[in-house]
């Protein structure tokens, strides 16, 4: 299997997971922090709806410098278009990868700082660390604020409490 293939099949399941988190953020709740240095719920969202289009831009660029980007996060105010968000995202992301081969996954790719280096890695390393797995660490710390809230947390890999309960309720 060639590497675009994995990582598709990977973001389409992922996604069906993702989405699953989103559906259940209360939106209401937007400004609810568990610690001073955490950010928001709202915030965190927006961060966990927008990371898969880092794949895209990955793969279509060869450096992200921080210090000429002029990033402004999305501002959904429903679960719909937060989840319209993510859906856009892994549509791009898809996207970008369909057309990738092995070779592109090895060239390197930068994040810097202006003159900073902050890491240099193959495109295919920055996709699984700084796009993938950085994007299930921010869902994970996404249900913690769930659950901390009283909001219903969705399994990821099978069912939640939440979706016991549901299940035990539906069979008496």
């Amino acid at each position: 299997m060639k590497l675009n293939q994995g990582f598709i099949a990977e973001l389409k399941h992922e996604a069906a997971s993702t989405r699953k988190m989103l559906e259940h953020v209360p939106m209401d709740k937007g400004d609810f922090k568990p610690h001073e240095k955490s950010m928001t719920l709202a915030r965190l969202a927006v961060h966990v709806a927008e990371l898969p289009g880092w794949v895209g831009f990955t793969m279509g660029s060869d450096e992200l410098d921080l210090a000429k980007m002029d990033y402004k996060p999305a501002t959904p105010t429903t679960n719909a278009e937060l989840v319209a968000v993510l859906d856009k995202n892994i549509e791009t992301a898809i996207a970008a990868l369909e057309n990738c081969t092995d070779e592109d996954f090895g060239k390197m790719w930068s994040l810097r700082r202006g003159e900073n280096v902050v890491f240099s890695m193959p495109k295919a390393a920055v996709v699984r660390s700084f796009a993938m797995s950085h994007l299930y660490h921010h869902r994970g710390q996404l249900s913690v604020y769930l659950r901390m809230l009283d909001a219903y947390v969705p399994g990821m890999y099978g069912p939640s409490k939440n979706d016991s309960e549901m299940m035990q309720a539906a069979a008496n």
